[in-house]
């Protein structure tokens, strides 16, 4: 390889670990202001550093999505297969099913992103199991693979990523259903993992009301799928 090539190689390589970063804490700010929304909300001129927050976080996020379409990222904010296109649109509308319980693990090895999907998942009436490393989620799965009808998980994460997490849960489970979350995700490697089997993808930083609906169309696209296996079951 070229002195030139390499160094361009290695740009990006610095370019994808910048834009993934700086994703993953925009995403903390975005739900950490929220929360402080929620806490102060009504107090005097409050509203005013809440209007400078928002400003300086879309400046970010403008800022992010440069870094990643410069480090050859996919600049998606969702990935889904065509038939749960649809889906998306109508959950967007309708929110998250009450029919009963669905459970989800969250793997993320960052704490706050932990505890804010674990809040919006949980007010949206699901059952919420967390893992901080590919390893605890593979230990969890490993001891009940039917507790959990869906896996959300980070890319980003140290010794095991979340797409060697992906694979390893599809070798256990070819049923698996499992949702990539990411700052930075290569548009090859993504195309990759959504032919073998991903069930979607979120960008970071994305809005409570995106994974919900990534969510809600995942789980009920599975749901009917199996209801139909059985209904065919029974008639045989």
């Amino acid at each position: 390889m070229s002195e030139s090539r390499q160094n361009k190689s290695q740009e990006n390589n610095v370019n994808s670990k910048v834009a993934s970063e700086l994703n993953n804490l925009i995403q903390i700010i975005s739900g950490t202001s929220s929360l402080i929304e929620n806490i102060w909300e009504g107090r005097p001129g409050s509203e005013k550093y809440f209007e400078m927050l928002r400003a300086s976080i879309e400046r970010a996020e403008q800022v992010t999505a440069q870094l990643v379409a410069q480090a050859g990222g996919s600049n998606c904010k969702r990935v889904l297969p065509s038939h749960l296109e649809q889906r998306f649109d109508e959950a967007l509308i309708a929110g998250a099913p009450t029919q009963r319980k669905h459970s989800i693990l969250v793997v993320d090895d960052e704490p706050m992103a932990l505890e804010l999907l674990h809040g919006v998942l949980t007010d949206a009436g699901y059952e919420v199991s967390v893992a901080q490393s590919g390893f605890e989620c593979l230990d969890l799965f490993r001891r009940d693979a039917h507790a959990y009808d869906l896996i959300l998980t980070d890319l980003s994460m140290p010794l095991m990523d979340g797409e060697e997490t992906f694979q390893r849960l599809r070798q256990m489970s070819p049923a698996v259903d499992v949702v990539l979350m990411a700052g930075f995700v290569d548009s090859a490697r993504l195309e990759k993992m959504m032919n073998t089997g991903l069930s979607g993808f979120v960008g970071k930083p994305f809005a409570p009301v995106e994974i919900l609906a990534v969510v809600t169309s995942v789980i009920s696209a599975a749901e009917q799928s199996k209801e139909g296996t059985n209904g065919i079951a029974a008639a045989v």
